[in-house]
């Protein structure tokens, strides 16, 4: 474990976005290049409003929550990676606690519950996710076709990770969300439904937790808008980190 130096502890936390609600269409059309099947059929869902992390958590913030900096590429602006998704969920609940809010997740024996009503931080929806990731758009990347203005891939990165908000960030004010790391969503991974749906909190069980966004070691069509991919939420990796929201 690698620790920053106070200065960098000391930086202040992210700056939060309002994402405003909306009905978008989830998925890929089948022509999009690279698509998977699971990123069908599309669908028509809908979303309340949210905030969203301007950027992934990063290392200072990490480090200021949790005590601790388990990243592999270390600097206290690049995003924080090598956790899991029970980490993740306990940043959450820490940096709420610490700010006065409501946690948004009941720990109790390994098991974890969503308190919809509460206040504090959590991780998206893979619905809001999307949602905030396309800022409207229904291009491949929410730059247009191609993700090298707006992420890190394996193509651009230099096989690492970069500062977090030196690409362009989307229509909503939002950077990263393709490529540098991947972020931990809440849901477990399963199927899509041809049906509309409003705030969809994805499958009550599972075995694998989703993440979107794509990372630095990733092609670049595994960064778009709509790639699915998941892990078992113990996995810790240097290609995995998260962003948090609020209600």
């Amino acid at each position: 474990m690698i620790l920053l130096p106070y200065s960098a502890q000391s930086q202040s936390r992210g700056e939060m976005i309002k994402i405003e609600g909306g009905t978008f269409t989830m998925g890929s059309p089948a022509n999009e290049q690279g698509r998977t099947s699971s990123e069908g059929p599309q669908h028509q869902v809908t979303v309340g409003s949210f905030f969203m992390s301007k950027f992934p958590v990063t290392q200072a913030e990490y480090q200021e929550i949790m005590g601790k900096n388990p990243s592999h590429f270390i600097g206290p602006a690049q995003p924080v990676e090598q956790v899991n998704w029970f980490e993740a969920v306990e940043y959450c609940n820490k940096r709420s606690e610490k700010e006065g809010l409501t946690p948004a997740y009941d720990i109790s024996r390994g098991t974890i519950t969503w308190n919809r009503d509460a206040n504090g931080y959590r991780l998206p929806t893979e619905a809001e996710w999307e949602y905030a990731c396309r800022a409207g758009t229904q291009t491949p990347f929410c730059g247009g076709t191609s993700a090298d203005e707006v992420g890190w891939h394996v193509g651009n990165s230099q096989t690492r990770t970069h500062p977090v908000g030196e690409k362009q960030p989307n229509a909503w004010g939002l950077y990263d969300m393709h490529g540098n790391v991947l972020e931990w969503c809440w849901d477990w991974f399963g199927s899509y439904s041809s049906e509309a749906n409003n705030n969809p909190i994805g499958p009550a069980s599972g075995t694998v937790r989703v993440y979107r966004g794509g990372c630095w070691s990733f092609q670049a069509y595994q960064t778009r808008s709509a790639y699915r991919f998941g892990n078992n939420p113990n996995m810790r990796s240097f290609i995995i980190g998260f962003r948090v929201v609020r209600a």
